[in-house]
C-alpha cells in the first residue's frame, strides 16, 4: 500500500502518521525541536509528564505559531501518578499550556511510588477506568484515550472489563521487535499502532543492516527513512521519530512508499536479528505479558 499521510481512530478523530517524538530530548533544545517541526510540516507531537519536559514542549507549541486546533498532541500519565489520574490530568494540561488533550496514555501498565519502586498494591486497571471516568466526563479535555506498552495478555484483561476501547497502543516497533501478535490483535478491534524507537533508539546496528541500507540506496534515502517509511505503509500505524538536530526533524519526515516485499524483506530482520531497546523489566513488574521477555 502506498504509505499514509493520516489514520483515523476509533473515536472518528484524524492523527497525522508522522509525529515528532521527545522522549530524551531535554528542556533547552526540546523547545526549538519542537517549533522548527512545527513550522517545516509537522502536525503531531508526543510527549509525556515522564519525560519532563511538557512545560518545554508548549512553549514550542506556542512559539510556533501554529493554530493548536491544527496540530495533535499527545501526552502520557506516568507510572508514579497512577493513584491519582485526575490531578496529573490537570498538571499536564497546564504544564503543556492548553485546555485539551488530541490523546492521553496510561505510560505502562506499572503503577510506581513516588520514588520509582512497582507499586504492587495498586492495580493499573483500576487508573484505566478513572482514565475513562475523566474522558466521559470531560470530552473538551481529552479527545481520546489509549495506552502504550500493552501486550496481549495484557489487554485481554483490560478489554473484559473496558467501557472505552482504547484508541491507541503506542509500543517499541521496528525490524528487530515487530511485535506482530500485538499488532494483529490490536488492528483486529480497531486498535491504532503507534511505533515508538522506530530506528532501534540511539547507534541503532538495524542503520547499517544490509537489508536496511540496500532499500535506501534504491530510493536514494538515507537508512532512517526507510526504518520510518515502514510503519508509514501499513494501515492503521504511526510513528514517531525523535531529533533535536533541525536536518535530521526535515530529512525523518521523507516517507517513501514501500513494496510488499520490501516490507516483507525488514520484517525477516527478526528471525535473526532480534531486541529490544527498552525492556519492560525496568518497571519492576518482569516482562509485562510479552512473549520475548518471559
Amino acid at each position: 500500500m502506498p504509505a499514509t499521510t493520516s489514520v483515523k481512530l476509533n473515536t472518528g478523530a484524524v492523527m497525522p502518521t508522522v509525529g515528532l517524538g521527545t522522549w530524551k530530548s531535554k528542556p533547552g533544545q526540546v523547545e526549538h525541536a519542537v517549533e522548527f517541526a512545527l513550522k517545516n510540516g509537522y502536525k503531531h507531537i508526543d510527549t509525556a509528564a515522564g519525560y519532563q519536559n511538557e512545560t518545554e514542549v508548549g512553549q514550542g507549541i506556542k512559539a510556533s505559531g501554529l493554530p493548536r486546533d491544527q496540530m495533535f498532541l499527545t501526552t502520557k500519565l506516568d507510572n508514579t501518578d497512577q493513584r491519582h489520574p485526575a490531578k496529573a490530568l490537570e498538571a499536564s494540561l497546564k504544564k503543556l499550556d492548553t485546555t485539551y488533550l488530541d490523546l492521553w496514555l496510561m505510560h505502562w501498565p506499572a503503577p510506581m511510588t513516588k520514588d520509582g519502586q512497582a507499586d504492587k498494591e495498586h492495580d493499573w486497571l483500576d487508573t484505566w477506568k478513572t482514565m475513562e471516568d475523566l474522558y466521559l466526563a470531560h470530552p473538551e479535555k481529552l479527545k481520546a484515550i489509549g495506552v502504550s506498552n500493552f501486550s496481549v495478555e495484557y489487554f485481554e484483561r483490560l478489554l473484559k472489563v473496558a467501557r472505552v476501547v482504547p484508541a491507541v497502543n503506542q509500543i517499541e516497533l521496528h525490524p528487530s521487535c515487530p511485535q506482530d501478535d500485538v499488532v494483529e490483535y490490536c488492528q483486529n478491534r480497531g486498535i491504532v499502532m503507534t511505533a515508538y524507537s522506530p530506528l532501534g533508539s540511539d547507534n541503532s546496528p538495524l542503520l547499517k543492516n544490509e537489508t536496511v541500507t540496500k532499500i535506501a540506496a534504491k530510493y536514494d534515502v538515507q537508512p532512517a527513512n526507510v526504518l520510518i517509511s515502514l510503519h508509514a505503509n501499513k494501515p492503521m500505524h504511526t510513528v514517531l521519530p525523535k531529533s533535536v538536530t533541525n536536518e535530521r526533524i526535515l530529512n525523518n519526515a521523507k516517507i517513501i512508499d514501500l513494496t510488499p516485499e520490501e516490507i516483507g524483506e525488514l520484517h525477516d530482520i527478526d528471525k535473526t536479528h532480534h531486541f529490544r531497546a527498552c525492556h519492560p523489566s525496568w518497571t519492576g513488574f518482569g516482562g509485562l505479558g510479552f512473549p520475548d521477555c518471559k
